[in-house]
Parts: structure tokens; C-alpha cells; sequence
């Protein structure tokens, strides 16, 4: 048995206070263990949250091609027809996207 239930109760409690990379990094050196054995075991005890990847901006991450596809969406036409759009910078693409009608889009 890799951890005892007043340990498991312990890196749960302490995790689920302070849900971050920080915390389990203390944990693992308390108890001696690797940071991937402490998060295996809060995954499986289902109170690990990953981090969720965020742009330098803060932004979630969007992909040229999602880019395109709302733009399609916006000007009501299939995003095959823009066939190429997605080798634009993906700041022209933004720009591009920001100033079109919202035409009932996702953007509100």
C-alpha cells in the first residue's frame, strides 16, 4: 500500500484547501513522495484539477482553424470557401473576426 487513509484523508484535506502545482509539491515532500505519485492519487480519489492552459493574454487557446470557422459563421457561409484563410496570422484572424457582424454567432 502506497499511502495510509489518514495519509490519503491528509493530501485530500490539504489539497482540496489549496487546489494548486504549490501544494503538491509540499505534500510530495512531506510524505516522501514524487509530485506524480501525489497527483495520481488525488486524481484517483477524484479531487485533482489540472491547470487549465491559458495565452500569455489570458485568454483561452483558440486555433486559426476555429478562427476561420467563426468567421464563416459570422458571414453565413461555409468555411470551406475560405480554404487558405487559415495560413493568415492568427492576429489578422482575430482582428478579422472582431469586426465582422455578430449575425447570430457564439460571440453574442
Amino acid at each position: 500500500m502506497n499511502y495510509t487513509s489518514e495519509q490519503t484523508s491528509y493530501i485530500v484535506e490539504e489539497y482540496t484547501r489549496k487546489p494548486s502545482r504549490i501544494t503538491v509539491d509540499r505534500l510530495a515532500k512531506e510524505l516522501s513522495k514524487t509530485p506524480k505519485s501525489i497527483i495520481g492519487k488525488l486524481s484517483r480519489e477524484g479531487v485533482y484539477r489540472r491547470s487549465v492552459y491559458k495565452t500569455k493574454t489570458g485568454e483561452s487557446p483558440v486555433t486559426k482553424f476555429e478562427l476561420v470557422e467563426e468567421i464563416a459563421f459570422a458571414l453565413a457561409i461555409e468555411p470551406e470557401s475560405l480554404a487558405g484563410l487559415e495560413k493568415s496570422p492568427k492576429l489578422v484572424l482575430k482582428r478579422l473576426r472582431e469586426n465582422l457582424p455578430c449575425q447570430g454567432s457564439q460571440r453574442g
